[in-house]
């Protein structure tokens, strides 16, 4: 994945980046987008080669945005990677916990760390549009009384220090990141396997569709609703399973499913991340 561009959504030093930099090393080229749909658009365009969004957090759950920016890209998920989430208090050097009296950052990052602003009642919470982007913010104005909640990259992109670290409320805050192709790529080592459907809206449907899997003993990690727009009520499924599409348990299930549904996506087979 050497000098690979790989385009995120947020700021430089966004927890994105931090996912990239753990999935791919450090020789990548980063490439910072306003939107997600701009990340997507970034391969789509060929402006960047890969993109990395988040698809869901331990504690604040699925990012549905990404689920439903996933079927509307021809893209391709080739990785995946857990990254712990550790929030960061973050200023410069004309700030010390003493003097400090705002705090800015995304509202969910403020909301995870709720115990610390209880331990700091003097502390008023700012939400502000990214994580990086209040440590970016604070580089510019440089205001004395501020700080951001961060990553502990993005301390070092913008030259800021680490006051405090782990704030966030609860140590087992992990977020799921999709690497994502415009070409596919099946490793050798695949063994997870992300597809979407649809099935008629009738009884049994869906207990149908999922059958095809407890047929052949393969294990469904995750599932996921998403409503399919224009026709009120119906959905997308989208689900995560063990298995290779190259195996016949994976390939006689997958056959079974495209008979029970009116569309079917293979979103990718890849390597499922560590735990």
């Amino acid at each position: 994945m050497s000098n690979e561009v790989v385009a995120f959504q947020g700021e430089r030093g966004a927890f994105s980046e931090e996912a990239a930099y753990k999935l791919l090393g450090r020789d990548i080229q980063v490439l910072p987008c306003e939107t997600f749909e701009a990340a997507f658009q970034s391969v789509a365009k060929r402006k960047a080669s890969l993109c990395l969004v988040p698809i869901e957090n331990t504690l604040a759950g699925s990012i549905y945005e990404n689920y439903d920016l996933l079927l509307q890209n021809d893209l391709h998920i080739v990785k995946e990677v857990n990254l712990r989430i550790v929030h960061n208090l973050i200023a410069f050097p004309s700030t010390t916990l003493r003097n400090l009296r705002r705090v800015y950052s995304h509202p969910v990052a403020l909301a995870q760390c709720s115990r610390f602003f209880s331990r700091h009642p003097k502390f008023q919470k700012i939400p502000f549009y990214d994580t990086a982007g209040s440590v970016k913010m604070l580089a510019d104005e440089r205001p004395a009384d501020s700080a951001a909640i961060a990553s502990r990259i993005a301390a070092g992109v913008y030259g800021a220090r680490i006051l405090q670290r782990h704030l966030e409320d609860h140590h087992e805050n992990f977020t799921r990141f999709l690497l994502l192709s415009k070409k596919p790529h099946i490793s050798p080592r695949a063994n997870k396997v992300s597809i979407v459907f649809s099935t008629a809206n009738a009884p049994g449907a869906l207990f149908k569709c999922l059958s095809v899997f407890a047929l052949r003993d393969i294990d469904l990690t995750k599932m996921e609703s998403r409503p399919l727009r224009g026709r009120p009520w119906e959905y997308f499924f989208y689900l995560d399973f063990v298995g290779n599409v190259n195996k016949p348990p994976c390939q006689k299930a997958l056959e079974h499913l495209q008979e029970v549904t009116t569309f079917l996506r293979v979103l990718g087979c890849y390597e499922s991340a560590k735990r």
